[in-house]
Formats: C-alpha cells, sequence, structure tokens
C-alpha cells in the first residue's frame, strides 16, 4: 500500500528535522566564548581595582530600595544620549572604568564592551556607556549574581548595529577572593566574528 503525503506534511517533518540543528547551530558560539573568557577575563577579575570598587559600591547601594534605584535609573536613562551627563561621566571617570577600557583597547577589537554590576544590579564602571544603569532585571545579572560564584552566562547571538559583526555577550559571577562570596558581576560583549 502507497501512502501520499501531502506537501503540508513533508514542510512540517522538514521544519521538525531542521529545530533542533538551528538550536545547535545557534549554540555552536557557548564553548569558545567560555573558552575566550576563561582564558582572558577570568584571570583579571580578582583584580584590586574591580574587587575594591564593587565593595566601595555595595557599601554605598546596600540600602536602596527600589524606588532608589528606578530613580538613578532613570536618570540615567535620560543622560545616556545628553549632552551635560555628570552620573554618566563620574562612572566613566572611575579607575574601575579607566581599567575597564584598558583591557577592551588590549584585546584588539575582541571585546566589544564591559561592564561591572554591583550586588543590586547597578553599574560600578564600565568601558562604554551602556542605556541604562540598572542590570537587576535582565538574565546578564540574575544569572550570574543571583546564581552564585563560579557562574557564566552566555547570551543568544546578535548583529552589532554600529559594526554588523556577530556578537555574544557573556556573564559571569565576581567574587571576593577573601570570603569566596558573590560581590557582583561583569557583562563582555565577544566579537564572534574574531573569535
Amino acid at each position: 500500500m502507497k501512502t501520499k503525503l501531502s506537501m503540508s506534511t513533508l514542510l512540517v517533518a522538514g521544519i521538525s528535522l531542521f529545530a533542533p540543528m538551528t538550536a545547535l547551530a545557534q549554540d555552536a558560539h557557548v564553548a569558545p566564548v567560555k573558552e575566550f573568557i576563561s582564558k582572558n577575563v577570568e584571570t583579571w577579575l580578582t583584580d584590586p581595582v574591580v574587587i575594591a570598587a564593587i565593595k566601595e559600591q555595595n557599601a554605598t547601594t546596600a540600602g536602596l530600595d527600589e524606588a532608589g534605584i528606578d530613580k538613578l535609573d532613570k536618570e540615567w536613562r535620560a543622560q545616556a544620549t545628553a549632552t551635560a551627563r555628570p552620573m554618566v561621566d563620574e562612572v566613566l571617570g572611575r579607575e574601575l572604568s579607566k581599567f575597564l577600557m584598558a583591557k577592551k583597547d588590549a584585546s584588539q577589537g575582541m571585546i566589544t564592551e564591559m561592564f561591572v554590576m554591583d550586588a543590586k544590579g547597578l553599574n560600578v564602571g564600565q568601558s562604554d556607556v551602556t542605556s541604562d544603569y540598572w542590570q537587576g532585571d535582565e538574565a546578564k545579572w540574575q544569572k550570574t549574581f543571583s546564581a552564585g560564584p563560579g557562574t557564566v552566562f552566555v547570551d543568544g547571538v546578535e548583529t552589532d548595529e554600529s559594526t554588523q559583526a556577530l556578537q555574544s555577550q557573556a556573564s559571569i559571577t565576581i567574587t571576593d577572593p577573601e570570603t569566596g562570596q558573590a560581590i557582583g558581576a561583569i557583562t563582555v560583549g565577544i566579537n564572534l566574528d574574531m573569535l
């Protein structure tokens, strides 16, 4: 007995077979990104500049409630693209931001951006201006700091609008070397075309 398959049945079957391969292809960047992070970023996450900056800000922001965080985030968003931007300029002028800018420059284009977050998910330092100040509502903070020490989260692949390069963000929990406790996190943009 011969069975006739309709075109829609064949199409559905083709899509079903293709879907797992597409997911595998999309995740193909995860292992190389983690390897790059392990060799090139994790080695300096215990630098005194990084640890001291996070600890200092954690002490300052510990008492902030949701309303206080929202206020700071709104101020940042208003200043991010403005001419006068005292809050943004203050963060960019910090020793930690200068440290991150130097690390980004030394990567010769492999790292597209970096920013360090405190225990609340607020920016402590950054290589480039971020669109918002509070990252605590995003996976980059929730899947690292909230998950505890030793956590690395690699996000999906995106196309950078300005360079058209493929990139992904890797986020890592930052741990106090003295106590072993999570104190913050870092997000690093990786140029996948160069990886």
